[in-house]
């Protein structure tokens, strides 16, 4: 299967779309649970793989987690072809020119109108760097002005933008010129080439959630009871703050 890229490569190209949604079923739910919708989600990939590619990842997390969450899988918008300048310094999945950085997000804005509303991003290394800087851009407006805020995020294996090596795109600039006060829930490997720089990504919001697991780059399977009721706890909260905004929406009207 191709690789796809979020701003990697010089040729425009529509991937294909897939989508997930694992939301359980009512008799996992009493009482005010049950009053509490599922946050659905975008989900955006690392380098050279796919949509399809972490749907299988993220499809390996426990059904306890899945369940409760609407998730939606989108292709990058580039074909990541050929060799990058830098691949024998850095990994290859993470080595990527930020050329196409605005229609990158044009098209993820564009993907959201069409299918949205979402709630929050996923995002798992080149896609972590997008999706961790969003929040920073929409309060300056300098992206994704179109549709409504971002109001949490999932980082696996992240970075602020630009990474390791390449210069900051326009668009990002002062991204986290300030604390980010969005809701996060950070995945940082201890084998992860990328750890200092999560852990640098995740000191740039405000009251984080932060996981360390033994992996390396690579998508956790959440196979610890903690890791678990960690993850749980969190989309718990943010079902929360997805009911109490849709309460005093309600009363406004």
């Amino acid at each position: 299967m191709l690789g796809h890229s979020y701003p990697g490569c010089q040729t425009a190209a529509t991937g294909l779309r897939t989508r997930l949604t694992a939301m359980a079923s009512a008799n996992h739910r009493s009482g005010t649970e049950n009053r509490l919708r599922n946050p659905k989600i975008l989900c955006l990939h690392g380098f050279r793989t796919s949509g399809r590619i972490l749907q299988a990842l993220i499809g390996k997390w426990p059904d306890t987690v899945l369940r409760d969450l609407d998730l939606d899988f989108l292709d990058g918008p580039f074909p990541a072809t050929g060799k990058s300048d830098v691949e024998r310094f850095f990994d290859p999945r993470i080595t990527s020119e930020y050329r196409n950085f605005e229609e990158c997000l044009d098209y993820i804005e564009d993907y959201m109108i069409k299918n949205g509303p979402f709630d929050g991003l996923l995002g798992f290394s080149q896609g972590a760097f997008l999706s961790a800087a969003i929040p920073g851009m929409q309060e300056k407006g300098t992206a994704l002005t179109k549709v409504p805020k971002v109001k949490f995020l999932v980082i696996i294996s992240g970075a602020k933008i630009p990474g390791l090596v390449f210069g900051q795109p326009k668009a990002a600039v002062g991204a986290f010129s300030s604390p980010v006060r969005c809701p996060s829930l950070h995945f940082i490997g201890e084998r992860d080439f990328l750890k200092t720089e999560g852990e640098v990504l995740a000191k740039s919001f405000v009251e984080p959630v932060v996981i360390h697991h033994t992996s390396g780059h690579t998508i956790p399977k959440l196979e610890t009871k903690a890791e678990e009721t960690v993850v749980l706890s969190f989309f718990q909260r943010i079902r929360q703050i997805l009911s109490d905004e849709s309460c005093s929406a309600r009363s406004l009207m």
